[in-house]
């Protein structure tokens, strides 16, 4: 059946998400670790949300960015592991198509602010290694509440177009869907009316939103690593090149799997393996924040040790 030509079918109601196969033994093996993924992810994320707030060592541009990014990771993993957890749970597959159109624009929402949010990160690693003298004067308060309110407004405004495009499909034939969350081409594929407009807008969002930040992202990595490698000490180099290796590892496997997901022909050797890279910057990349990017820095290290000897002076205060 052409698309558009579904006046008389009966409108589909919900979809089938097939997730990661129906064995029984895989199910519960997926639950478990899924599970233990999103209860790492939250509590990291949040740890590091609170340590930013709390410690005034921690009142810096670059944390500023990073609290925005871990409160963004938090919601960015809860739109998408506690319905697949449910699912892998208790068998049941089925999503409404009001429910799957809201994940998918909050998933777009977050995505899209994560984009940019990693741009200005990277554009404030760039001021700090490459104009160190001005860095103070260029990076201050209000250009940063300008970047994160520009990120996470960005993010909205691409939500409602998003969202206005999506409430005008039709859903009238096949309801299965080969993914384990609502992602925006299954969804499209389904559609039994006209989608030429929201696939232009699939181009259009993915060029600005995915191809403009990345490069930007990678002009200021390039400026970065030109300045360290001029530095003539290898101590100065390590130091310096310590401070953004852990934005650039988020960077690669975040830009590097949405990009094939979205930006490359779709082969069929792409088309099998796009759930398992839609996991790696859908799962692994909100689980990595914490762990790779924040965790490991000495000063986020200082704050949650002076966060531990907090609590345990006031707990021994109330006994």
């Amino acid at each position: 059946m052409e698309k558009g030509e579904g006046g008389n079918q009966t409108p589909v109601t919900e979809f089938i998400l097939l997730g990661f196969g129906n064995q029984s033994g895989l199910q519960s093996l997926l639950f478990l670790l899924f599970l233990v993924i999103y209860i790492a992810t939250m509590v990291g994320n949040l740890l590091i949300v609170v340590l930013v707030v709390t410690d005034q060592h921690l009142h810096t541009p670059m944390y500023f960015f990073l609290g925005n990014l871990s409160c963004l990771e938090t919601c960015y993993t809860s739109t998408i592991l506690p319905r697949m957890l449910a699912s892998l749970l208790s068998g049941d597959r089925t999503i409404s198509v009001e429910g799957c159109i809201t994940q998918l624009a909050l998933f777009g929402f977050l995505v899209t602010t994560e984009c940019y949010l990693l741009s200005a990160m990277s554009y404030d690693r760039y001021l700090a290694i490459c104009k160190p003298l001005h860095y103070g004067a260029l990076m201050n308060s209000q250009l940063c509440l300008q970047l994160a309110a520009g990120s996470w407004i960005s993010g909205f405004l691409s939500c409602i177009i998003l969202v206005c495009l999506m409430s005008e499909l039709i859903f009238c034939g096949p309801n299965e869907m080969d993914h384990f969350f609502c992602d925006l081409t299954p969804i499209v594929k389904l559609s039994c009316s006209d989608t030429s407009q929201i696939t232009l807008f699939i181009y259009i969002f993915s060029f600005l939103n995915i191809v403009l930040t990345f490069l930007l992202t990678l002009m200021s990595y390039v400026c970065v690593i030109s300045t360290i490698l001029s530095i003539p000490s290898t101590t100065g180099r390590q130091k310096a090149f310590s401070t953004c290796s852990s934005h650039l590892i988020m960077v690669t496997i975040f830009y590097g799997s949405i990009m094939i997901v979205y930006m490359l022909p779709k082969s069929s050797t792409l088309r099998a393996l796009n759930k398992v890279f839609s996991v790696c910057y859908t799962v692994l990349t909100p689980l990595a924040n914490p762990l790779i990017y924040s965790l490991r820095n000495r000063e986020v290290k200082e704050a949650l040790r002076n966060a531990v000897r907090r609590s345990v002076t006031l707990t021994r205060n109330s006994d």
